[in-house]
């Protein structure tokens, strides 16, 4: 199992635990070293990371862009990132500021469809109003009795052609990229396996063409375990990494207790062959204030892969731009 989780998220986007109470249960879990990744917005990063400190955990500024690619809408995690870069800043308050009026759009659309009062109740569960999403259209329609849980909502209601999407121009891929990169981050794709076309999957030549542009803006990894990733999926996403080059992540896209595909932390080993991404990130980054070091792979018994990839943590390289590693 690895001890890495490089993608979650806390109540500053869509998640339900507050940074502090998502890094003890992270530390619960047996996370070593933890990045909260939360949409499109970095101001849970400081009360994580003095969490983190608390708690013996190695912690790794990150964020979760949201991207429109052609038809498609496409995240990309950054981890490392300069939460002070101003172009970083600057481009996530530019996708945040349209969250409100498609807020009001997917309220209007589920009108329609004779559901009422829902932009009210959406708003009582986005705890920062600037990252209102569909998410929290979710709970509330939950909480309403329209459906038993979060993914029937989205499967009913918040996908396209469904009555309450309502789609949207998020970031550029090679501007989301480039805020990262130009952060001093590492740039990855986030679970691919997650991209539909309809209710089919996106298919392998848009994904192939999605993974190309990707790298050709300076992209450097993609997610290969993913908590909404099948085994399966591991291995397909291991051969995209070796196929362009790139670097392997793992997250388990955490939103809360009850609700989320995993739970953080105890995330299955990478297939054989796969470059960690961690390899990239220079230890001081991953140090906390007052924190710890990244786990010793000499410290305790684990997996030959798992210690492959724990060691490749004190490689100070970081890829050029362009080069998809």
């Amino acid at each position: 199992m690895l001890d890495y989780d490089l993608h979650c998220h806390s109540n500053i986007s869509d998640g339900t635990l507050t940074p502090s109470e998502l890094v003890a249960r992270a530390a619960e879990r047996g996370v070593k070293v933890l990045a909260l990744t939360d949409h499109d917005d970095m101001d849970g990063l400081d009360e994580a990371r003095a969490a983190a400190a608390q708690h013996g955990l190695a912690f790794i500024n990150g964020v979760e862009i949201s991207v429109t690619w052609r038809t498609h809408t496409v995240h990309v995690v950054g981890l490392g990132i300069d939460p002070v870069y101003p172009p970083l800043a600057d481009g996530l308050h530019s996708v945040r500021s349209g969250r409100g009026e498609r807020a009001r759009k997917m309220a209007d659309e589920l009108a329609k469809a004779g559901i009422g009062g829902v932009l009210q109740g959406a708003y009582h569960y986005a705890e920062n109003p600037n990252l209102i999403g569909r998410t929290h259209f979710a709970r509330y329609l939950v909480e309403a009795g329209h459906c038993k849980d979060v993914k029937s909502v989205f499967s009913r209601y918040l996908v396209k052609g469904k009555p309450g999407y309502v789609p949207h121009q998020w970031a550029a891929l090679a501007d989301a990229v480039s805020w990262i990169r130009g952060s001093g981050g590492v740039a990855v794709m986030a679970h691919p396996g997650r991209y539909m076309s309809g209710r089919k999957s996106m298919g392998k030549q848009a994904m192939h063409q999605l993974l190309s542009e990707f790298v050709a803006c300076g992209g450097q990894a993609i997610e290969v375990v993913s908590g909404s990733h099948t085994p399966e999926q591991y291995a397909e996403f291991a051969r995209y990494a070796a196929e362009f080059n790139l670097m392997c992540s793992c997250g388990s896209d955490f939103h809360g207790p009850g609700e989320s595909y995993r739970d953080l932390g105890r995330l299955p080993d990478f297939p054989l062959g796969c470059r960690p991404v961690w390899q990239a990130i220079p230890l001081s980054v991953l140090i906390s204030e007052n924190g710890p070091s990244p786990p010793d792979p000499l410290s305790e018994t684990t997996s030959h892969s798992t210690r492959l990839q724990e060691t490749a943590a004190k490689s100070l390289v970081i890829p050029p731009a362009g080069e998809g590693s």
